[in-house]
């Protein structure tokens, strides 16, 4: 009897194991999970709700269907539409590219003082973005003493009134941008390159490639999934950006609405008119876009499926 009762012990705690061997898993992804739903699908199933709605201020909402999906067609919406693409565009045309030249001259030992110089360039991405554009604002004023104008002073051009146009405010714009996040992207290719061989370098130069053919026959394709990586995040960071243009006009407006971002237009349907409804539409209308545009670059870069296959 006493082996029986052993053996049934023994099984039940076996049992006992191989239940909790199923069950950990689970609740160590659980605060994952939680997470997103508290914090990203809840939201996100909410504020579709609410643009499907009219709300203004905390007045009760009253479902309308569509009807602020087709409000939002009106000029400005547009406007700032077409500048958060266009800054997008512009952004990741310097932002990918040149950090991973400047990452590679860094991690081939060619710059003195490496890592004097990532410090240096790390320094903007810790810097507070509200500081930063007080510092921009004031670096670009039309007064003839500011940084860039005295700058062009002394090599005998006429002062510029950096924020007051089109075409200038973009550039300021973009230089904001890429002064912000180019030390980020630098430490993201850094990473990717000190994990190719260096034997693969070295076979190639035995072969007589030069350094630009090491570079884009060797090195791109290497770390391709970081480039695609750093593509889809400046992506969702084009399309969001929203405190650079504020704290650089200090939410004015700006010379031909430049400076409207369809973050700005969100922030300014939800909190200075208490239109509820349609800045939860405008959101939509961003998440569906940037899911969009990041969906096509994947597939267009074989990224997507890529697991399945």
């Amino acid at each position: 009897m006493a082996n029986n009762n052993n053996g049934a012990k023994q099984i039940s705690a076996s049992k006992k194991k191989i239940r909790m061997q199923d069950i950990a898993p689970y609740i160590f992804v659980s605060p994952f999970v939680l997470y997103f739903l508290i914090f990203f699908l809840y939201p996100i199933c909410q504020t579709f709700y609410q643009s499907l709605c009219q709300q203004v201020g905390f007045a009760p909402p009253h479902f309308a269907g569509f009807a602020n999906y087709k409000l939002l067609m009106d000029e400005f919406f547009m406007k700032s539409v077409q500048n958060s693409a266009m800054y997008t565009f512009f952004t990741c045309l310097i932002l990918i590219p040149l950090p991973l030249i400047l990452a590679n001259l860094i991690n081939s030992g060619f710059v003195k003082q490496a890592d004097g110089i990532k410090s240096a360039m790390f320094i903007p991405a810790l810097t507070s973005v509200v500081m930063a554009g007080l510092f921009f604002r004031y670096a670009f004023s039309s007064n003839a003493e500011a940084l860039f104008n005295s700058v062009l002073t002394s090599l005998g051009m006429p002062a510029q009134g950096w924020l007051e146009k089109r075409t200038t405010t973009w550039i300021v714009l973009v230089i904001f941008c890429c002064w912000k996040w180019m030390g980020v992207n630098i430490v993201y290719y850094l990473s990717a390159l000190q994990t190719v061989p260096k034997d693969l370098y070295e076979a190639a130069e035995l072969d007589g490639a030069n350094s630009w053919q090491r570079f884009m026959h060797i090195t791109v394709p290497c770390v391709k999934p970081t480039i695609i990586y750093v593509l889809t995040i400046s992506i969702y960071g084009g399309f969001s950006m929203f405190a650079e243009s504020f704290t650089l006009f200090n939410g004015a407006r700006t010379p031909g609405d430049i400076g409207a971002t369809i973050v700005s237009y969100i922030y300014a349907q939800g909190f200075n008119r208490n239109n509820f409804g349609i800045a939860s539409a405008a959101g939509i209308v961003l998440l569906g876009s940037v899911l969009i545009i990041n969906i096509i670059q994947l597939k267009f870069n074989g990224s997507l499926g890529k697991e399945a296959e």
